[in-house]
């Protein structure tokens, strides 16, 4: 039996929680913009107490590895690399966007979601990367990648021959300003949450795919940009 804790801080969402096997049994998230540094080792400390464990007894930290906001996921990859380090524990990464559509296809389980043919369908996560460009990447709804992550100025031409032969369901914080542009993809409501590492992190760990706790880093895909202040200084 394994007790993983998940932790999704990559968007304005921070999303803590832990899981059993593979399974949530406890889950604390804020959507109060991004300040994670605050909230997610509240969180930790909260799941801990309400679920009876201690730290010792986790097996292993799993972590949104990015892409998304370069503060968000270095705060998130901190935490999780210094409880690792000082648990002796594995530190697991999974994509944020793969996390994304784990949260999608959980979500469809469940039948939360109203999209006909689902079976068919081409799921795309999309982060918000400023203006019109996600970072994104597309799955089948089994949750197997169909190809890289990129990052994509949407226009009307973006992924314009899938959305011709295929249903393209696109949802995350950078998709619903996507949905006039792309007029025949179907927007869900499904948001990031730790909740979907849980399952990919269970998997992970049983195959022993682990990070290297102090070499590893988030994945930006993009470097990070310094915009000079304006204001003149005194």
């Amino acid at each position: 039996m394994s007790l993983i804790l998940c932790i999704e801080t990559g968007t304005d969402i921070c999303s803590v929680g832990i899981a059993r096997d593979g399974e949530l049994v406890s889950l604390r998230e804020s959507a109060e913009g991004r300040d994670h540094a605050k909230y997610v080792g509240v969180f930790v400390d909260e799941l801990l107490r309400e679920t009876d464990i201690s730290p010792d007894e986790l097996d292993a930290v799993a972590v949104g590895m990015g892409p998304g906001s370069y503060t968000g996921l270095r705060i998130g990859v901190s935490f999780a690399k210094g409880l690792c380090y000082g648990q002796q524990i594995p530190l697991i990464a999974v994509g944020s966007l793969e996390a994304l559509a784990e949260v999608a296809i959980e979500d469809n389980e469940a039948g939360i979601l109203d999209v006909e043919n689902w079976d068919d369908a081409v799921l795309c996560p999309m982060v918000d990367a400023r203006r019109m460009e996600v970072y994104t990447q597309l799955f089948d709804a089994a949750g197997n990648a169909l190809g890289e992550v990129s990052a994509e100025v949407v226009d009307e031409n973006t992924f314009a021959d899938i959305r011709s032969d295929k249903q393209l369901v696109i949802f995350g914080n950078g998709a619903r300003k996507c949905c006039e542009v792309m007029g025949n993809a179907t927007y869900v409501d499904v948001a990031p949450s730790a909740r979907g590492l849980a399952r990919k992190a269970e998997q992970k760990l049983s195959a022993g795919q682990v990070e290297d706790i102090a070499y590893f880093e988030p994945f930006y895909l993009k470097d990070f940009v310094v915009i000079p202040s304006k204001k003149k200084l005194l």
